[in-house]
């Protein structure tokens, strides 16, 4: 049972949110930091994390019941009540916010309640009756890394919409090959992301223009000085490289095969890109 309110909280987002919230914390800090407010930013912004993934299982188990990677989770299976998973959910959302509000400071603690409340309802509804709710669960999605960085800096300045930016950038692409080689799932659960309301086609365009996309604003943390020339390198490396994987979609007679590979290479490039920006005081 322990095992299933676990998988609940979607432990691999929380920790893919977990990876950027620190990095953007250790380039804030410039690896000057104290133990303890690194401790309650990153509990506090995974039990939030949590949270919102318990409250998105709870929304979704009507869809969940019709796709077949999913029609086997807890709230779905009846493993777990939904009264036990909102009140699981509330808790972690309870101690999420008051550890950002008692420990690291009030602007870190609304910007990590803006991606819960664009997540959990914004972005939960929208998906099912429009494909833009990949554009709008993408601002969510970069509230981690603003939430890292304000936690040392506490203020906004362009290196926090610059990474903004960036990791809102980055998910497009992202879910836009996870929306191409889930496609039969999407179908059968009736949820209107782009390759099916648009075609794949088009969808394979806007991954290839949002990488790029990437790759300019990435790099542009380095052009504009907030980063030295090993980042500069090493992101354009590895953004180049991903889009010339993008490319070779268009020739490519599986669509789902190079999706897959678009999807696995972007959790290469946010891995990288994590660790890049984690390091680059100490790199420049």
């Amino acid at each position: 049972m322990i095992k299933e309110y676990y998988r609940l909280a979607k432990p691999g987002i929380v920790y893919g949110n977990v990876l950027t919230t620190l990095a953007a914390f250790l380039y804030a800090s410039g690896w000057t930091f104290k133990w303890e407010l690194l401790i309650a930013t990153i509990l506090g912004m995974a039990l939030i994390i949590a949270s919102a993934c318990i409250f998105n299982n709870y929304f979704d188990r009507d869809i969940d019941a019709k796709m077949n990677r999913t029609k086997k989770r807890a709230l779905v299976s009846g493993k777990i009540s939904n009264t036990a998973a909102l009140i699981y959910g509330a808790i972690l959302l309870i101690f999420g916010v008051a550890f950002l509000f008692a420990f690291v400071n009030l602007l870190t603690t609304l910007f990590a309640t803006i991606g819960f409340f664009f997540y959990v309802l914004i972005y939960t509804f929208s998906k099912r009756v429009t494909h833009w709710s990949t554009l709008i669960g993408s601002i969510s999605g970069a509230m981690p890394i603003i939430a890292g960085y304000t936690a040392v800096a506490d203020r906004l300045d362009t290196v926090s919409i610059l990474l903004l930016i960036i990791l809102a950038v980055w998910q497009m692409p992202h879910f836009y090959a996870i929306a191409i080689y889930r496609i039969r799932d999407y179908r059968e659960a009736g949820i209107p992301v782009l390759p099916i309301v648009k075609g794949v086609k088009r969808t394979k365009i806007e991954i290839i223009l949002y990488i790029i996309a990437f790759l300019i604003i990435t790099c542009s943390l380095a052009l504009f000085g907030f980063a030295g020339s090993v980042y500069l390198i090493m992101m354009f490396a590895v953004s180049f490289a991903w889009l010339i994987l993008a490319l070779q979609g268009f020739r490519q007679e599986s669509d789902e095969q190079w999706a897959r590979h678009v999807f696995f290479f972007s959790l290469i490039v946010i891995l990288l890109f994590s660790i890049i920006l984690a390091l680059s005081p100490l790199l420049s």
